[in-house]
């Protein structure tokens, strides 16, 4: 009998992949549930009105909780996930590259991933949009 190698759950074949991904989600989460409920255990509790009262930044809420916002500011939030996954998809890219057999190809396919980066700049340069003011 091996000593070296001990074994819970079987984790043959096909379905025992699957099993072994159950078995660590199940693990995951009494961990995170586990840490919640100490959390809530061990926490002081002590409501106050002055705590269940609403904090903006430090300042008294004052008016109606309606306010209009810019969506020029959600533009530039989008502008910079799209460059953010532009650069994402460069470093692995420069992997590929280096591969025999693929350098071509893989430029090919990045000047066209480019491309259209490129094009959605002009075009929200094109619309105004990259203007601040």
């Amino acid at each position: 009998m091996a000593a070296d190698r001990i074994t819970l759950i079987p984790m043959h074949g096909y379905y025992g992949n699957y099993l072994m991904v159950v078995v660590l989600f199940v693990i995951g989460g009494a961990i995170v549930g586990g840490a919640l409920l100490a959390n809530r255990a061990l926490r002081p509790h002590r409501p106050t009105p002055e705590k269940l009262t609403t904090y903006e930044c430090g300042v008294d809420p004052v008016g109606e909780g309606w306010a209009q916002s810019y969506v020029r500011y959600y533009v530039f939030a989008y502008l910079y996930v799209v460059f953010a996954v532009d650069a994402v998809f460069l470093f692995p890219w420069a992997t590929v590259f280096s591969a025999k057999g693929y350098g071509y190809v893989t430029l090919g396919e990045m000047f066209v991933f480019l491309a259209f980066i490129a094009a959605g700049l002009a075009y929200a340069w094109k619309k105004g949009v990259l203007s601040w003011v």
